[in-house]
């Protein structure tokens, strides 16, 4: 037997596989699938959360849908639980020593910069408290 000869066998074999493959996956799909019919809820009514029609829209819509969003993972999502899901995915640049503030100097490495070219006038932009600020800025909306 010539290599040529083999090659030709193999072929031949493969062709046959893939055929008789190709045949069971169209069977697969073919056949009705045995899942439970899904039971038509009533629609939620709309809410009003907003004046804004568009924004009323996108929150009825989010309220009304059945994904699981709110309470994914260890549990449900609240304003309570952001400092715990902002220390997850934010670890690197808070450190222990400073009591979870933001690390400057990690937070500048982060977008792609060395530390020691930014000045410390601009790192302190991360570490700066901005309560009085937006508090004057509340009262000055009132």
């Amino acid at each position: 037997m010539t290599k040529k000869q083999l090659k030709g066998i193999i072929r031949e074999i493969v062709r046959e596989e893939v055929a008789l493959s190709i045949k069971e996956v169209i069977r697969e799909l073919k056949a009705p699938t045995a899942s439970k019919p899904k039971v038509a809820q009533p629609k939620p009514s709309n809410v009003k959360y907003s004046k804004n029609k568009v924004l009323n829209e996108v929150l009825n819509e989010t309220a009304n849908s059945d994904e699981e969003w709110g309470d994914m993972g260890d549990g449900t999502y609240t304003t309570d639980t952001m400092g715990d899901i902002l220390k997850s995915s934010y670890g690197e640049i808070l450190t222990p020593e400073q009591n979870g503030q933001i690390n400057p100097d990690a937070m500048v490495a982060s977008m792609g910069i060395r530390p020691d070219t930014v000045s410390d006038s601009v790192k302190s932009i991360f570490t700066k408290d901005y309560r009085s600020l937006m508090k004057k800025m509340d009262n000055k909306r009132k």
